[in-house]
């Protein structure tokens, strides 16, 4: 038997054996920190054994793959802990997921004093260290087991397996669970862990089966790992837009009126409006789009034509009865066959293309209710939507021209870095998914894989993400608990054009079908303040903020001039508020801070006599005194030019 391992060198052996046992012919340090094998690609317990020819990597603790074996263990732990303290519990599935793990019961909800209870218990499971043994059964046998145990979910997930299936299990010191691996030979293997939280989960993400606790987690392999991802953890709350922005004041929700459904604060509003108008200025003024505004809903006829009705009726609010009403309605889910007969209203030469249309359009979408979070997962939104009707042999360049513009507001809201482009594919293994036929697809693939390699721009390929009439490229952001959202969609569609009988005439006097590209330069503005606020953990860029400076008057006596100051900034655009309260300086100067005002103006009685003002800045500290003038020309430039001032503050002022 030929062992090919990682490096190329290869082992030969005369028998059989398990993967620990090449791995310590190899070296006994190889050995301890060894988790699993990859085995001609196939992710392995140590323990399976090799009787031929294959290709070895061997997995250690130091490999991602290596601590997605130590937390599936962990889960297996967590699992056996809690069928010790809670006898009652049922067990569902419990995974490895990025940074952590999770296990799902049929339990009451568990509490944080649980999951401290429940940590103990898995230290002395992890101290009792069982070895892990794997055994098999056949389907009817892999049954009784499991019903004798009143494991009913682990029933359902064996009944759908095929008869003749050989099902694998797990047991640890007499605990055993259903499991495919690969785990750990040893509990003891579980170095450092913490159950982080718990929430209601919806059995196999079903929002019409059970109820069920799941109960989360993380696993490193050495405490000052798992310390670091705690502080990473502590950070990201302290990001989260759903909790920071509501403590801002931007954003609230209202169980009365429905979830995915926030309500922005006048605070809000003012910075939704800011990136909505500087969106709107930005394509008509230097990109050449042409602004629509369409109907908020639409006859089911007309969803039918796109093929949304077929394709995508789930995810739609339908207002009517199809059985018993005349004509059934629909809230829309997308701008784009409105914007068609926009096109469509009037008749067009080869000399007009491209159109390009632009709409702020607020869309509806059915989303489920496990699925929604603050502002990133939401039922009704606004979005900087948008359509160019083109003709063929302009579609790369206009193509390229609304990557560029995607790619200047990223730059503008100072996330660039922090994006992954995506090109999203058709899966030609389900064709019935998809309109038009797989040549076009493939030649429209091919188009956007060489403009995306032309403008140098790192992507991967995402089969099976494509929308059903067209490829497209995703651009993705992270969010601070690791979560990727789609923020900005530019989509290439050769087929839709056919569907609406939209057309142009060339040169010839022909009718011909156009190209559309759909595309956003911004996104989801609900999604992108959600973004940002989690980027600048509340401290906006100036521009962007709903207050930009505060007047702060060190006493009544001095109200007067603040309010002056304060004519002034707003006379020249600058959203500014004074703080007029019988507080002493110290005290309002905390409270601006606090509020992460991004300019604070103290004025007294030489600021009155000189015309000047004492600046504080979020930026810097104490920036001295400034004749008011001069302050506000600067001010204003920072808010034109949307400059991003980077913190600078010293260590005493922090």
């Amino acid at each position: 038997m030929k062992i090919t391992l990682k490096d190329g060198s290869v082992k030969e052996y005369d028998g059989a054996k398990s993967v620990y046992e090449i791995a310590r012919d190899i070296s006994e340090g190889l050995a301890r920190a060894a988790c699993a094998g990859e085995v001609d690609g196939e992710i392995v317990d140590l323990r399976t054994e090799l009787s031929s020819d294959c290709e070895l990597n061997i997995i250690t603790v130091h490999d991602e793959e290596g601590l997605r074996v130590i937390r599936h263990t962990a889960s297996h732990v967590l699992a056996q802990a809690v069928k010790r303290l809670f006898p009652e519990a049922k067990l569902a599935i419990g995974p490895a997921i990025d940074d952590g793990f999770y296990y799902d019961f049929e339990a009451e909800a568990f509490s944080r004093e649980d999951l401290d209870r429940l940590e103990a218990e898995m230290k002395r499971i992890i101290k009792e260290g069982n070895a892990l043994s794997r055994f098999v059964l056949p389907r009817a046998e892999a049954l009784k087991l499991m019903q004798e145990r009143g494991e009913s979910y682990k029933m359902e997930l064996i009944e759908e397996l095929p008869e003749d299936a050989e099902i694998s299990f797990y047991d640890q010191g007499g605990f055993v669970d259903l499991c495919a691996g690969p785990h750990l030979m040893n509990t003891k293997g579980i170095k450092a862990f913490k159950l982080t939280s718990s929430s209601m989960a919806y059995w196999r993400g079903d929002s019409n089966k059970a109820r069920l606790q799941r109960i989360y987690g993380t696993a490193y392999n050495k405490k000052e790992d798992l310390a670091a991802h705690l502080e990473r953890m502590e950070d990201a709350k302290r990001r989260d837009h759903n909790r920071l922005g509501r403590e801002m004041g931007l954003f609230t929700t209202v169980d009365v009126i429905g979830q995915g459904l926030p309500l922005f604060t006048p605070k809000g509003t003012k910075m939704i409006m800011k990136l909505q108008r500087w969106i709107e200025d930005l394509e008509e003024r230097e990109w050449g789009y042409v602004r629509t505004r369409t109907p908020l809903m639409a006859k089911s006829d007309l969803y039918k034509i796109s093929g949304h009705w077929d394709h995508y009726k789930e995810g739609m609010f339908v207002l009517g009865d199809e059985e018993t009403d005349k004509e059934v309605f629909a809230l829309r889910p997308m701008t784009c066959p409105f914007q068609y007969y926009v096109y469509k209203s009037e008749q067009h030469s080869y000399r007009d293309l491209p159109i390009r249309m632009g709409e702020t359009s607020t869309l509806f979408r059915s989303e489920d209710s496990g699925e929604m979070h603050g502002l990133t997962r939401v039922r009704q939104f606004t979005i900087s939507e948008g359509h160019l009707i083109v003709r063929p042999d302009q579609m790369v360049e206009e193509f390229k021209g609304c990557l560029a513009l995607a790619k200047y507001c990223l730059q503008t809201l100072g996330v660039e870095e922090d994006v992954t482009y995506h090109l999203s594919k058709w899966d030609p293994k389900k064709q019935d998914k998809y309109i038009g036929a797989p040549e076009v697809w493939e030649e429209t693939q091919q188009h956007m894989r060489d403009i995306l390699k032309e403008l140098d721009i790192d992507f991967v390929e995402d089969e099976g993400e494509a929308a059903f009439y067209g490829p497209k490229v995703d651009i993705n952001a992270r969010n601070v608990y690791g979560k990727d959202d789609t923020m900005i969609t530019i989509q290439w569609d050769a087929l839709l054009a056919e569907q609406f009988d939209m057309y142009f005439i060339d040169a010839n006097g022909e009718k011909v079908r156009p190209y559309i590209i759909h595309r956003t330069s911004i996104g989801c503005y609900e999604r992108t303040l959600a973004w940002l606020i989690e980027k600048y953990a509340g401290k906006f860029p100036t521009w962007l903020c709903a207050e930009q400076v505060r007047v702060l008057p060190i006493s009544d006596k001095y109200e007067a001039y603040a309010n002056e100051v304060l004519k002034e900034l707003k006379r020249n655009g600058i959203d500014a508020t004074a703080d007029q309260r019988s507080e002493k300086i110290g005290f309002k100067i905390r409270e601006a801070r606090l509020d992460k005002i991004p300019y604070m103006l103290v004025v007294g009685q030489q600021e009155e006599v000189d015309g000047t003002v004492s600046v504080r800045s979020r930026f810097a500290g104490d920036e001295g005194v400034k004749p008011l003038k001069e302050f506000i020309s600067a001010v204003c430039e920072e808010i034109r030019t949307k400059e991003i001032r980077r913190e600078v503050l010293p260590e005493e002022q922090k």
